[in-house]
């Protein structure tokens, strides 16, 4: 025989062997469905909310939504600027901050300092404005940063006035 009809016999032997050993399987026999009890219910993981700053009668009032994730300061800043939801809007919730301020970005400095950049500048937003961006900043995390400044205003916000 040619070593060519070798190989070929060799190989078909191998391919008819691994056919015999999945037809016979691993010797698992088959069984009826086993009952394990109710399926699962409720909510899946962890459950995060945001709490953004909008605008109800000119002043600051603290939102709170649901998360599917934590979210990072700039993202939850750039829901700030997208607006509040159809159901915040008819309870008359509104925002200073345009769409135009988002991207934003947050920067962590030493002493729990936190410096954020809208991408419109800082001297076209108004008070409210800068207040909202401030106090939703400031939300986003468990301690509170001992301060918080908006590149492109010299206004110093106090986090004291960010209603609970």
């Amino acid at each position: 025989m040619s070593r060519t009809r070798i190989g070929l016999a060799r190989r078909t032997l191998a391919a008819g062997l691994v056919s015999l050993v999945a037809v016979a399987g691993c010797g698992v026999r088959p069984s009826d469905a086993i009952g394990a009890g109710e399926p699962p219910s409720g909510a899946v993981g962890p459950g995060w909310e945001i709490t953004l700053y909008l605008v109800k009668d000119g002043r600051l009032s603290a939102v709170t939504r649901p998360s599917s994730r934590p979210l990072y300061r700039a993202d939850t800043l750039a829901l700030l600027a997208a607006g509040p939801t159809v159901m915040e809007r008819s309870d008359g919730l509104t925002t200073d901050v345009p769409p135009g301020a988002a991207p934003f970005s947050v920067t962590t400095k030493p002493g729990g300092r936190l410096v954020v950049t809208p991408s419109t500048p800082a001297n076209d937003l108004s008070p409210l404005a800068l207040e909202q961006i401030a106090c939703t900043t400031a939300a986003t995390r468990q301690e509170t940063p001992t301060q918080i400044t908006i590149t492109g205003t010299r206004k110093r916000i106090d986090l004291g006035k960010c209603p609970g």
